[in-house]
């Protein structure tokens, strides 16, 4: 008896292949796994950009503390003759106001190491092209500095307030009396219309006049922003306050821009 090979194969291969049910099952199911493991994956790759970012930090901090070892034990000032010139930030030095800050001239240069610069955070995004003049601070690495009482020298006033005693050296590293709860640098970004790269952490109020700051703490790392503090540790915090004076364009709190602490104050910033 002759067996007809073509009708065994045909039956086969009828055998063998999916059916569309099955294959629109298998893609269910590859849709279901994914949209589980991505929220994870994304979660797993912020955590690993953050303790990037938080070795950043400890870089620019442990430079900050060399440059007051060889400078009278006071820290970088902020922005030297911010009044008269507004030609010098902690992160570079620009030739004209109109010009970005360079930050291969940055005061900080000599203590990062051999390439000598300020690393950037990996989580800080800017959609503005290179050449928008909003991209002034581009080299601060998207981190803040406590300007307003580390990066200069205040003296307070009777008043309550503060006055400038000089802006061209930081605070005396012995006046912090409270290192461990004193912010020394954070992740910061400004909001006008577009996220900005911004190098200067405000605290809660202007210590030489009282009027509140807009906000410039930035919640990137998943909702949590990383901090360093004058002693050298750096831990994580999460906003808890956001507030906009209305001058610039945007919701700071919708781009997790704000302030971390309970108190509505500036315990967090100042020396005392």
């Amino acid at each position: 008896m002759k067996t007809d090979c073509s009708i065994i194969a045909a039956t086969n291969d009828r055998r063998s292949a999916f059916t569309l049910i099955e294959l629109l099952v298998v893609v269910a199911i590859i849709g279901l796994l994914m949209a589980v493991l991505l929220p994870n994956l994304r979660a797993a790759r912020e955590q690993s950009r953050a303790a990037v970012c938080g070795s950043n930090l400890r870089q620019i901090a442990l430079a900050n503390d060399l440059y007051a070892n060889e400078n009278r034990y006071c820290y970088c000032p902020g922005a030297a003759d911010f009044m008269a010139t507004n030609l010098h930030r902690w992160h570079g030095t620009r030739d004209r106001p109109s010009r970005p800050f360079d930050g291969r001239r940055g005061p900080l240069v000599a203590y990062l190491g051999p390439e000598g610069d300020i690393r950037a955070c990996p989580s800080m995004e800017s959609n503005l092209p290179e050449d928008d003049p909003r991209r002034f601070e581009k080299n601060c690495g998207g981190y803040g500095y406590n300007l307003a009482f580390v990066g200069r020298q205040l003296e307070k006033h009777s008043s309550g307030f503060y006055r400038v005693k000089t802006d061209r050296a930081g605070a005396p590293a012995d006046s912090i009396e409270h290192p461990a709860q004193t912010i020394m640098f954070t992740d910061s970004a400004f909001l006008d219309g577009d996220l900005i790269e911004y190098s200067f952490a405000e605290p809660r109020f202007f210590p030489t006049f009282g009027n509140r700051a807009d906000p410039t703490i930035h919640f990137r790392h998943n909702e949590w922003a990383n901090v360093i503090w004058c002693d050298g540790h750096v831990d994580r915090r999460t906003m808890t306050f956001s507030w906009t004076s209305g001058l610039y364009r945007g919701d700071p709190e919708h781009f997790n821009i704000g302030w971390f602490g309970k108190q509505d104050n500036n315990d967090l910033f100042d020396l005392e």
